[in-house]
C-alpha cells in the first residue's frame, strides 16, 4: 500500500486531540450524506409526477393523431391500413372531432365532442379503465347515447340515464334562415381520468351519430394511433410520412401536450440544481475541516517533510482525507436516498397519519398520492456530482498542506 493511502486513512481513523475538528467532520458527512438523499428523492418524485402526468395523459390522448389538412379525412380505411404497414404501430382507431353546446334546464355548457367506436378505441385510449359509471359498450349508433367527463356531469347535474340536448354549431340551412342543429342525447356512462382538461371538457359520443350530427358523411376527422414505445413516437411519425400516401398532417403526444412536459421538465431541471447547490455547500464544508486539521497535523508534516516525502505526497495523503469522508457521506446519502424513494408510498402515508394531515388533497389534488420513480441514471449521476464537488473541496488545504516549512512548523517543537 502506498504510504500517502496508508497515512490517509489512517488520519481519518485516528482520534483527534482537538474534539471540534471530529465533530465538523462528522457535519461534512452528514451534509453531504443529507444533500445527496434529498436529490435523489426529490427527482425520484419529479419523475412520478412526468409518469403520471404521461399515463393520464396518454389514457385520453393517442400517441401519434392523423388528422386532414381542412378538418376532414376521407377513406379512413386505407389511411389506417397505410399505417398499420409500419412495424412498430400496435393499432389504429378513427375518429370525428368538433365543438359543441349542452344545455340542460337552462344550464348550458360548452365542450369537445369526439365520435369514436368503441371496440376500436380501446386499442388507442384507456376510456374503459376510467368508467366511473355506464359503459363505453352502450354508445350504439343510431341511439345517440353520450359518455361525459365526471367534471362537465357534475356542472350540468346530470347522471346515467339522465337527457340532454347538444347543440351542434353546424346550422341548417331553412327559409328562416340558419339554425342550429339541435340534438337529444342520453348519457350513457361518465369518466373521469383525473385530467381537468378531459374531465371538464370533453364528451364521448359513437361515431356514426358524430357523423350525423356534424353532416360529414362517411368523413372523419383524423386517425388516432398507437405505437409499441411512446418515446419512439417522434420518429414514428416522421417515418410514417412515407407511408401515408393523402393529404394529412401527423403530430405526436409530444407535441399536442408539449407545454405539460416541457413545465415538468423545467421543474426538474430548477430542482435539480437547486439541491445541487445545497450538496456543495455540504461539501465545501470539507475545506474547513481539512484546514483544521492541516493545522492540528502540522508538526506531522513537518517530520514527513525531512523524512523525504515530497509535496504532492503531502497533497496526496489529505486529498484521501477528505475524498474518504466525502465518500462515507455520499454512501450513506445514496443508500437512505434510494431506499426512501423505493418506499415514498409507505413513508408519507405513515407521516401524514402522524400529524393528521393529508399533503395532496384529494378535493384540490387530481395526482392526490405522491408518486415516485427511481431512475438509476439519476443516482449515478447525483454519485458523480457529489464525488467530484467532495474532491475539489479537499484541494485547496491538501495545496496549504503541501506548501508547510518544516523548520517553521518544528521551531517551537
Amino acid at each position: 500500500m502506498p504510504y500517502e493511502l496508508l497515512i490517509g486513512l489512517r488520519y481519518t481513523r485516528a482520534k483527534r486531540r482537538n474534539h471540534f475538528i471530529s465533530f465538523i467532520s462528522l457535519i461534512s458527512m452528514a451534509g453531504i450524506g443529507l444533500g445527496v438523499a434529498a436529490l435523489i428523492v426529490v427527482l425520484s418524485v419529479m419523475n412520478g409526477f412526468q409518469k403520471e402526468l404521461r399515463t393520464r395523459i396518454l389514457g385520453v390522448a393517442s400517441h401519434i393523431q392523423i388528422t386532414g389538412v381542412n378538418g376532414e379525412l376521407a377513406d379512413w380505411q386505407s389511411i389506417a391500413a397505410q399505417a398499420k404497414q409500419h412495424p412498430e404501430v400496435r393499432a389504429t382507431a378513427p375518429f370525428v372531432q368538433s365543438q359543441g353546446m349542452f344545455s340542460v334546464d337552462g344550464d348550458v355548457k360548452g365542450t369537445l365532442v369526439r365520435g369514436i367506436v368503441p371496440e376500436l378505441e380501446d386499442g388507442v385510449a384507456d376510456f374503459r379503465q376510467s368508467i366511473k359509471s355506464g359503459s363505453l359498450d352502450a354508445l350504439k349508433p343510431g341511439e345517440f347515447g353520450v359518455v361525459l367527463g365526471a367534471e362537465l356531469a357534475r356542472s350540468l347535474r346530470v347522471f346515467t340515464g339522465d337527457k340532454l340536448t347538444l347543440i351542434a354549431p353546424q346550422g341548417t340551412v331553412t327559409p328562416a334562415g340558419v339554425v342550429p342543429r339541435v340534438r337529444s342525447f342520453t348519457v350513457v356512462g361518465i369518466f373521469e381520468v383525473g385530467m381537468y382538461e378531459y374531465d371538464s371538457g370533453l364528451a364521448l359520443i359513437h361515431m356514426q351519430d358524430a357523423q350525423r350530427l356534424y353532416q360529414m358523411g362517411d368523413m372523419v376527422s383524423g386517425v388516432r394511433l398507437k405505437v409499441d414505445d411512446l418515446f419512439k413516437a417522434p420518429r414514428i411519425a416522421r417515418e410514417l410520412v412515407a407511408y401515408i400516401n393523402a393529404d394529412a398532417y401527423l403530430h405526436d403526444w409530444t407535441k399536442s401536450h408539449a407545454n405539460f412536459f416541457r413545465a415538468v421538465q423545467i421543474e426538474k431541471t430548477m430542482m435539480f440544481i437547486i439541491l445541487s447547490l445545497i450538496v456543495a455547500v455540504a461539501a465545501f464544508n470539507l475545506v474547513s475541516t481539512l484546514v483544521m486539521a492541516v493545522t492540528d497535523k502540522q508538526a506531522d508534516i513537518a517530520i514527513l517533510r525531512t523524512l523525504g516525502a515530497r509535496p504532492l505526497s503531502i497533497m496526496a495523503v489529505f486529498v484521501i482525507q477528505g475524498a474518504l469522508v466525502g465518500f462515507i457521506g455520499l454512501g450513506l446519502g445514496v443508500a437512505g436516498g434510494v431506499a426512501l424513494a423505493l418506499n415514498v408510498d409507505v413513508v408519507v402515508p405513515a407521516i401524514e397519519r402522524l400529524l393528521g394531515t393529508q399533503f395532496l388533497a384529494k378535493d384540490v389534488y387530481y395526482i392526490s398520492d405522491l408518486p415516485s420513480e427511481l431512475l438509476w441514471s439519476d443516482v449515478w449521476g447525483v454519485t458523480a456530482i457529489a464525488f467530484v464537488l467532495s474532491l475539489l473541496a479537499t484541494l485547496y488545504p491538501s495545496w496549504r498542506a503541501s506548501r508547510v516549512n518544516p523548520a517553521e512548523a518544528l521551531r517551537y517543537e
